[in-house]
């Protein structure tokens, strides 16, 4: 592995799996609790599993991005974070342009809870905003109003250098003209970055069992396309336009930690539920922890790490995790590193194929998938593979 680290950068996810509320559409790793935990002895955890992990790796690259997801991130006290970030200091050489993420919740922020975060080390700030309609705010189950987080953000654009916030479109009930008017109001914002992502369902959520049941009506995937185009146009002409298919930024205001996974780079996941890839022993390694809190912290206390699975990650998977997530990408993927993966040659027919019908172009040495082509990824990526 180079010093500067492998291809596709080296990123350092930590995840703080507790909310104050489980909102209806959400199947990440998160969890209410009545009483409220120890910050402190989870934060302590996160540096020991962070320091069994990193005497385990075949080599120390350079650290680009450390992200911290959730769950609710802002309910971590600065004291907490900082000795995560102080942790990964002791650890692992930053890069001069080292990015640190934090999510935040409209609702458990406020001046001095982000000003400690910058103190600790903390640089770009992610906003969970998800509407700026206060009717359907409600209906996601959110506990802020359009006010509060327009005041929130405010707040992170006063703080940090980076800034960012999430929407969801294709809500329930929304109509094209909708998201329109709203995604107008979110680009005179002022965000440096916008993470726009379609509403999907998932089975196990509170919008599942109520989809299923005839409850819960999405719009048809042919409206859900004129909502994708919609919002291409306007943030492109907005000057931020998408560099991978949810993500949209300035030039320069890209994601750096998210580049680190659609470049197929390597990271290192801790906290529960945390998922990573990092080289141990001359193999990229797979690694999850286990996903209840309480177990997790157990598991860390007794033995330094609380990984549930570590499997090595052969070239054929290697190879398919990067054609998937590279796709992703406004740049495409490189194709010499993906036929080195695969250990075999594109078909030339099937690119030819693809590209007749419009949905991926070549050039120069890397393949991208057109915009048409965005719109049926898992296509492409079967018929590539």
């Amino acid at each position: 592995m180079p010093e500067t680290g492998p291809e596709g950068g080296f990123g350092l996810y930590v995840h703080w799996p507790f909310c104050a509320a489980k909102c209806p559409y959400c199947d990440f790793n998160s969890h209410v609790r009545a009483e409220k935990p120890d910050a402190m002895a989870y934060a302590r955890a996160l540096a020991a599993e962070l320091d069994w992990v990193a005497a385990r790796m075949d080599a120390r690259p350079v650290l680009n991005s450390i992200f911290f997801g959730g769950g609710t991130p802002s309910l971590m006290p600065g004291e907490a974070v900082a000795l995560v970030i102080a942790a990964a200091q002791k650890r692992f050489r930053f890069a001069d342009d080292i990015e640190i993420t934090l999510e935040a919740n409209p609702t458990s922020t406020d001046a001095s809870r982000f000003a400690d975060y910058a103190t600790a080390g903390v640089n770009r700030v992610s906003v969970g905003i998800q509407a700026l309609d206060d009717a359907d705010l409600k209906a996601l189950g959110r506990w802020h109003s359009v006010a509060e987080a327009r005041a929130a953000f405010d707040i992170a654009r006063r703080t940090f250098a980076r800034t960012s916030f999430d929407l969801i479109y294709a809500r329930s009930g929304q109509k094209v003209a909708d998201w329109e008017r709203e995604l107008h109001l979110a680009l005179a914002m002022g965000a440096d970055h916008l993470s726009l992502y379609q509403l999907t369902i998932e089975d196990g959520t509170p919008f599942g069992v109520l989809a299923r049941a005839g409850r819960l009506a999405i719009p048809a995937d042919d409206d859900a396309a004129a909502f994708y185009d919609v919002t291409q146009t306007l943030t492109e002409a907005a000057g931020l336009p998408h560099y991978e298919i949810s993500n949209h930024a300035r030039p320069g205001d890209e994601s750096r930690h998210n580049l680190v996974y659609w470049r197929y780079g390597e990271f290192i996941g801790i906290g529960p539920g945390a998922h990573g890839r990092v080289s141990f022993d001359g193999a990229l390694t797979a690694t999850v922890a286990e996903r209840l809190p309480e177990r997790w912290l157990d598991r860390v206390t007794k033995r330094g790490e609380g990984f549930a699975a570590r499997e090595a990650v052969d070239r054929a998977a290697q190879a398919e995790e990067y054609l998937v997530m590279a796709l992703r990408l406004a740049e495409g993927l490189d194709i010499a590193r993906y036929e080195r993966l695969a250990q075999r040659r594109f078909d030339p027919e099937v690119i030819a194929d693809l590209a007749g019908h419009g949905l991926v172009e070549k050039n120069g040495g890397r393949l991208k998938a057109t915009p048409r082509g965005r719109m049926v990824l898992n296509r492409l990526v079967a018929e590539l593979a």
